[in-house]
């Protein structure tokens, strides 16, 4: 794998996408019904719902960027069922009827996320070949074993252990000795998808104003959005900011932003695959904390990320490059797939989630029932944000329905502490994470004569 290439300044989706221009700013004052702070997949996406299930509402989206800027189009590209740190992890922090209730939910997620675009055609590169996570040490095994019990137990279906055998017959790679199945996983191009759901919106009336920041929110009998080209007045709010929330004050401590790096190949030849195999082009994560994300795009480009993470102080948002993250993923690729060793880096990149201290997402009210928020994906938001997005409206329009029961709705969230300690808090629990991978890894090191230490994230 060579380094020969310059880092693409776009994602590989955004540059996959071409030329965009983005949509006029705010000019002048406005009056709205709903007014929603942010132009990713939750904003536009519960413009739209909102739209549907109210037709004449007035419903317009301030976007400080572009449509798709935030990790809306730079993420790992995968619709899917995870919360949390998987099953496992999530049923000791939350118990396990939290996380039979949240399966259910990103279920709801994945699939809802499918119909949405095939029942409007969007073109977005949609696939759905199933999800495989990958084992790489003893250890390994025995945790994705014992989380697929687990998800039995809690009476989730269409989960199941594949041997190493069958692993390998999907993906080859020496280091697979098994792997958790779930056929419930759709990929896509992310930047594709959130421009097409804006097209989507703007076609059932919604005002989508980009190069238009939020600088001041005054709460009174109506809500009053001042930007620099003008204000918004709404009777209610939108807040989906996501890993930006921590810059509105309202939010500032319920989450805080982390950054994950990926990296794409140039296609791979018909000689690469007769190596690796990878013919159903599943979604691959491996079974570690600090998770590596890989998958085969439309044109045969192996896209990875994941490993190391990024951490910021402050408000600072300034994080999405990692010449160290980048080198991890090229080794770690090199690691896996060995016949890809010569195999050209064409685009490298980095975006930002959102986590809270619990690792789980929060959505609802936020001070009455006139705002809403969403946040703290933790790198699973293709299918939660069009969830959530449907659970907005829900509570937006008052209604009662099995999105607004989900746990994450209106629950307590465990306040970040303030800087300094935020970041000690970060770095910590990102040393604990990357301490455990490391206990898992040391022995195959041990025994395959690799330095799996040193490529530890």
């Amino acid at each position: 794998m060579t380094h020969s290439l310059p880092r693409s300044p776009l994602s590989l989706w955004l540059a996959e996408y071409g030329p965009y221009e983005p949509g006029p700013p705010l000019r002048g004052d406005a009056t709205v019904d709903v007014a929603i702070v942010g132009g990713g997949f939750t904003g536009i996406a519960t413009a739209h719902t909102l739209l549907k299930q109210e037709p004449g509402m007035r419903v317009a989206v301030l976007e400080h960027k572009y449509a798709g800027y935030g990790a809306s189009g730079r993420n790992g590209s995968f619709s899917m069922t995870v919360v949390g740190l998987a099953i496992g992890p999530t049923a000791m922090l939350k118990g396990k009827p939290f996380v039979r209730e949240a399966h259910a939910y990103m279920e709801r997620a994945v699939d809802g996320l499918e119909s949405l675009i095939r029942d409007n055609q969007l073109q977005c590169d949609y696939t759905r070949p199933g999800f495989l996570r990958m084992a790489t040490t003893p250890g390994y095994v025995k945790r994705l074993r014992h989380d697929i019990d687990l998800a039995h137990q809690l009476g989730i279906q269409g989960i199941e252990w594949l041997d190493q055998d069958a692993a390998r017959a999907k993906v080859d790679s020496e280091l697979y000795l098994g792997a958790w199945w779930e056929p419930r996983l759709g990929l896509v191009n992310p930047a594709k998808l959130v421009r097409e759901e804006k097209r989507l919106a703007i076609a059932r009336g919604a005002l989508v104003y980009e190069q238009t920041p939020v600088a001041e929110i005054q709460r009174g009998a109506k809500f009053r959005l001042r930007t620099p080209g003008g204000t918004v007045t709404a009777d209610k709010m939108v807040l989906a900011t996501n890993a930006y929330s921590h810059l509105i004050p309202e939010l500032k401590n319920r989450q805080a932003p982390a950054w994950t790096y990926m990296i794409a190949t140039e296609p791979l030849s018909d000689r690469h695959f007769a190596h690796i195999r990878w013919q159903e082009r599943n979604g691959v994560e491996d079974a570690r904390n600090l998770i590596h994300y890989y998958r085969i795009t439309p044109d045969n480009r192996l896209a990875m990320g994941g490993g190391p993470v990024g951490l910021s102080s402050g408000g600072n948002m300034d994080v999405d490059s990692s010449a160290s993250a980048w080198r991890h993923l090229e080794e770690h690729t090199r690691l896996l797939f060995p016949a890809l060793k010569d195999v050209k880096v064409t685009h490298r990149w980095g975006g930002p989630f959102s986590v809270t201290l619990d690792l789980t997402p929060a959505l609802g009210f936020l001070g009455d029932p006139r705002a809403v928020y969403s946040l703290g994906c933790m790198g699973h938001g293709v299918s939660t944000t069009h969830q959530n997005a449907i659970t907005l409206a829900d509570l937006l329009l008052e209604r009662k329905t099995e999105n607004t029961a989900c746990p994450f709705v209106n629950r307590r969230v465990i306040p970040w502490p303030p800087e300094p300690l935020r970041s000690v808090a970060a770095h910590a629990i990102r040393a604990y994470l990357r301490i455990e991978d490391w206990a898992y890894e040391r022995k195959m090191a041990k025994g395959s004569g690799r330095d799996w230490e040193s490529r530890a994230g």
